[in-house]
C-alpha cells in the first residue's frame, strides 16, 4: 500500500454516507464507518475482513517515521496523530494495540471552525467569551463534541476581539485563519513536547486567551490555575459529565493536605463549567445538549466548602435560569417541546428521571395532550344479563297466607 491508495480508500469511505464521523479498522472485522453513533461495515476488495498486515501498512503511512509517535506506541500502547487527505478532510488518528495487534480509529474533522450560531448553542455562550480572566472548562465524554464547542468559542473571539490567542492542541483539529485576533496554534510533539511545558512557554508569549486541549496531570492543572490567576482567560477540557464531578476530578490531581487551598483557588478562578452530551434525535441524527454553571456567590461557596443539602450545583443552576444557566434536564425538556427528541430519550438522558416524568406530564397538560393509558386498549366483553325473578316481600307473604286461611271450604 502507498499513500495514494490510502487516500483513495479514505475518500471512498467518507463518501459512502453523509455525516460520517469516524473510520475504524480492527483486525478480523470489516472496515467500519460511524454515522450518528452507529457503525456500518464497508467491504474493501481483498480485505474483508481487514487483515493485520493491512492495518500495519496503514499505520506506517500515517505515522510516517515520526519518532515521538513511534515511541508513544511502543511505550504506552497507543499514539495520537493527524492525517490529511487534500481536498477531502483532515483526521485525528489514534493508533493502538489490541490483543497485541494494531488497530486504528480516524475521527473526521470539519474543514473550518464552526460558529456559535452554526452549532445552535444557547445565548449564554456569547457571555462566556466576554470574560477577561479565569478558567472555563468544557467537559463531557469522549466524542461528545467538546473540541467543536471550544473551536466555536475561539472562532468567535477571533472574529470579534483584537487580542492574541495561543492554542495548545493534540493534534490541531480546526485550523483558524487570522481575523481580528492574532491566533497561533501549536501542536503537541511538533511544536512542544508536553502540555505543561507548552503552557509554561505560552505565559511568556503575551497571550490574552489560552486554549489548552486537555488537562491530563497535576503539573498542567497547576500552571493553568496560575495562568487564570495572573489575568489570562484559559479554556480547557476534562472527561467529566457534570460540575460536581469536574471539581472532584481537579481535587483528585492533588493531595488531601492541599484540598482546602485548592478549593479557594478554584472558587476564585472558575468562571464557567460547560458539560455536554450528544443524544439521538427523532430523525436518527444527534442533538447536542448542554449544562452550564456560571460563577456567583453560591457557586463560589459550594466550590469552597463542598456541596451540601440545598446547596448543590443543580439547585444553583435551577435558581439561576434567568441568567441563561441551564441543566441537562432543562435542555432535554426544551428539545422535547420542539419535537426534536422523543419522551424515552428525555427520560433516558435526564439526571432526575422522576422529575423529568413529572415535567413531561405537565407539558402534556399545558399543550392539551393526554398520555395514552395502557389499559385503554383493553375491552371487557359484556354478556346479556338474565332478569332475576322478583321475590315476594315479607308483607306479600303474610297476605297470601292469610287468604289461604280465610278461604271458605267448598261444600
Amino acid at each position: 500500500m502507498d499513500r495514494a491508495q490510502l487516500d483513495a480508500l479514505i475518500t471512498t469511505m467518507v463518501a459512502t454516507q453523509d455525516r460520517v464521523s469516524d473510520l475504524l479498522f480492527i483486525t478480523g472485522k470489516a472496515a467500519l464507518v460511524e454515522v450518528d453513533g452507529r457503525l456500518s461495515p464497508l467491504e474493501i476488495e481483498g480485505q474483508n475482513p481487514v487483515s493485520t498486515e493491512f492495518i500495519d501498512a496503514m499505520s506506517a503511512l500515517i505515522i510516517g517515521g515520526d519518532q515521538r509517535l513511534l515511541s508513544d506506541y511502543e511505550t504506552t500502547g497507543s499514539c495520537d496523530g493527524s492525517y490529511v487527505v487534500e481536498g477531502v478532510a483532515r483526521f485525528r488518528v489514534n493508533i493502538y494495540k489490541e490483543k497485541n495487534q494494531c488497530a486504528i480509529v480516524m475521527r473526521k474533522l470539519q474543514p473550518k471552525a464552526p460558529s456559535l450560531a452554526f452549532l445552535g448553542l444557547p445565548p449564554i455562550f456569547e457571555e462566556i467569551i466576554k470574560e477577561k480572566n479565569g478558567i472555563v472548562f468544557v467537559t463531557g465524554a469522549t466524542g461528545s463534541g467538546k473540541t467543536t464547542t471550544l473551536a466555536a468559542l475561539i472562532n468567535e473571539l477571533n472574529q470579534t476581539q483584537p487580542i492574541h490567542i495561543v492554542t495548545l492542541e493534540d493534534p490541531i483539529e480546526f485550523v483558524h485563519e487570522h481575523a481580528l485576533a492574532a491566533i497561533r496554534q501549536r501542536e503537541l510533539g511538533r511544536d512542544f513536547y508536553s502540555f505543561a511545558q507548552g503552557l509554561r512557554s505560552a505565559l511568556r508569549q503575551a497571550p490574552k486567551v489560552i486554549l489548552l486541549g486537555e488537562i491530563r496531570d497535576r503539573e498542567t492543572m497547576e500552571i493553568a490555575l496560575t495562568a487564570a490567576e495572573t489575568g489570562h482567560l484559559v479554556f480547557s477540557t476534562l472527561h467529566t459529565i457534570g460540575a460536581g464531578q469536574t471539581i472532584n476530578r481537579i481535587l483528585g490531581f492533588f493531595t488531601k493536605d492541599e484540598e482546602e487551598q485548592l478549593r479557594y483557588r478554584l472558587s476564585d478562578t472558575v468562571r464557567y463549567i460547560v458539560s455536554q452530551r450528544l443524544v439521538p434525535k427523532s430523525d436518527n441524527s444527534r442533538l447536542l445538549i448542554t449544562e452550564v454553571l456560571g460563577s456567583n456567590l453560591r457557586t463560589r461557596e459550594s466550590i469552597r466548602y463542598g456541596e451540601s443539602e440545598g446547596k448543590t450545583f443543580h439547585s444553583i443552576i435551577d435558581a439561576s435560569a434567568t441568567f441563561g444557566w441551564h441543566s441537562f434536564d432543562h435542555c432535554l425538556l426544551k428539545a422535547l417541546e420542539n419535537n426534536q427528541i422523543i419522551e424515552e430519550t428525555a427520560i433516558l438522558y435526564g439526571n432526575d428521571k422522576g422529575k423529568m416524568r413529572r415535567d413531561i406530564d405537565l407539558h402534556h397538560k399545558r399543550t392539551g395532550r393526554s398520555q395514552v393509558d395502557p389499559l385503554s386498549e383493553l375491552k371487557l366483553n359484556v354478556y346479556p344479563t338474565i332478569k332475576p325473578v322478583a321475590q315476594p316481600s315479607a308483607s306479600d307473604a303474610v297476605q297470601t297466607s292469610a287468604r289461604k286461611v280465610i278461604q271458605p271450604r267448598a261444600k
